[in-house]
């Protein structure tokens, strides 16, 4: 009996397809690189069907590729040739909400928008919020510690993670870190798989965090700028006067181009970068009409606040169509380089002056509050490979990210694409140490092999 015959009998019917065809729908994340021919899709429904998985990747010493939407940016869900791949997105199931501790316990397959939408039934909110919120699920965002819009105020993954329930490699099944708010107890092994992007274990159920719902809708401004680099000056004066906005987005002109072309949204010539920024606070009002103020001060050529929550809407919902409408320019390298918000303008800068000197199409935007750019190379439609003055345009970015004291990614994960650059960001010993964590979780390095580190 051959391996992956063994673990069709293993598991429930249905669980198990070896299709080539359905397999390849399955092997791909939403970036350019081309999977190999992995063996198989496991359709996993229970913390069973994962146990068993692994136990038999264990003993048959195949790779397995976890996976949830496959939204991933950065090729962390892109399967090998010979591997099974570990698909969690049937595991959708809020097991629970508790207004009074103000957590929900979920499985990995659970939408983003959808968690939220179920606590928002209770006052609540779940507080990252990615740009793909309506399809990624919590168990590929706790794979990479995703962000989104709303994390210059709440911050990422991470911070809404308390406790995870992870399945190792070879079967056993480990429960990590608590339901309260604090809790110092040994090693802090939540944050550790938060981020690891499936090399580590593969998580089953995660207790997250949940905040209050604002008791008012946030206020919401938009603002035109002649130049990115004087919307990133803006960005700064807002956090340097306290503002703390909720939400702080900036789109450059090209990327306001690529949804213009799509939408028709009205572009003006003389807009150059536009840049969205929200309050949720109770005195959302005012805070917002101090941002306005910020924005004009500091260039602004227009600045317009919403007056109802269906303007906000059409705002925000601007914002999110970004990537779609740059995808339907060509393939997309999207890259996720983070500085510190000081230097915001100066990256900014650095990523026009990389696509001027290197000729190449780069759309540009940016959770601007906390300093993470989304750089997007655009290069023809159909290439399984960026060009070279593609790949010479991103290595100088990250290099001036790295300069300027930032780091290769934010929130998209390594993946496979920016292991290019890791030498650059993480010297040896970081890289043994770090090795040295993979062979204590997983020894035979059957977890998502070459992604991360």
């Amino acid at each position: 009996m051959s391996p992956i015959d063994a673990l069709v009998n293993s598991l429930p019917d249905g669980r198990v397809l070896t299709d080539p065809d359905v397999i390849d729908s399955y092997a791909r994340d939403r970036t350019f690189v081309e999977p190999g021919k992995p063996l198989g899709v496991v359709l996993a429904a229970s913390r069973d069907d994962v146990v068993t998985t692994l136990k038999w990747a264990t003993e048959h010493r195949v790779p397995v590729v976890p996976r949830g939407a496959g939204t991933g940016l950065a090729g962390g869900a892109t399967a090998g040739d010979g591997a099974v791949i570990l698909s969690l997105a049937r595991m959708t199931a809020i097991s629970e909400i508790s207004p009074a501790d103000e957590i929900a316990v979920v499985e990995p397959g659970v939408i983003t928008a959808d968690l939220d939408k179920a606590a928002r039934k209770h006052g609540l909110m779940y507080a990252p919020d990615p740009s793909s919120y309506e399809i990624s699920t919590i168990g590929g965002n706790l794979a990479t510690n995703a962000g989104g819009l709303r994390c210059v105020k709440y911050g990422v993954t991470r911070d809404s993670a308390l406790g995870l329930e992870v399945v190792l490699a070879d079967g056993r099944i480990l429960n990590t870190g608590r339901r309260t708010m604090k809790g110092v107890t040994g090693y802090d092994l939540t944050g550790l798989f938060v981020g690891s992007e499936g090399t580590l274990g593969v998580i089953t159920s995660a207790t997250v965090r949940l905040r209050r719902a604002p008791a008012v809708p946030p206020a919401t401004f938009a603002a035109e700028f002649g130049s990115p680099r004087e919307a990133g000056a803006a960005v700064s004066a807002i956090i340097a006067a306290g503002c703390q906005p909720s939400l702080m987005e900036l789109l450059d002109r090209a990327t306001l181009e690529a949804i213009d072309e799509w939408r028709n949204i009205g572009l003006e010539p003389a807009t150059k970068a536009m840049l969205i920024g929200q309050s949720d606070a109770s005195d959302g009002q005012a805070m917002v009409a101090r941002m306005e103020e910020l924005c004009l001060e500091n260039g602004a050529s227009f600045v317009a606040v919403s007056s109802s929550p269906a303007e906000t809407e059409e705002l925000i919902g601007l914002r999110r169509m970004a990537y779609e409408a740059k995808e339907r320019l060509g393939a997309c390298l999207v890259e996720d380089v983070c500085v510190p918000r000081s230097v915001l303008p100066d990256m900014i800068t650095a990523i026009e002056t990389a696509a001027a000197t290197h000729d190449v199409r780069i759309c540009t935007v940016a959770h601007a509050g906390d300093g993470n750019l989304h750089p997007v190379f655009i290069f023809e439609h159909g290439a399984t490979e960026p060009p070279a003055n593609v790949w010479a345009a991103a290595d100088e970015v990250f290099t001036r990210a790295l300069e300027m004291g930032g780091t290769l990614t934010g929130e998209h994960g390594v993946g496979l694409l920016k292991r290019r650059w890791l030498d650059l960001e993480s010297g040896p010993l970081t890289r043994e140490v770090q090795q040295g964590i993979k062979a204590v979780f997983d020894p035979l390095g059957l977890l998502n092999p070459g992604k991360a580190i």
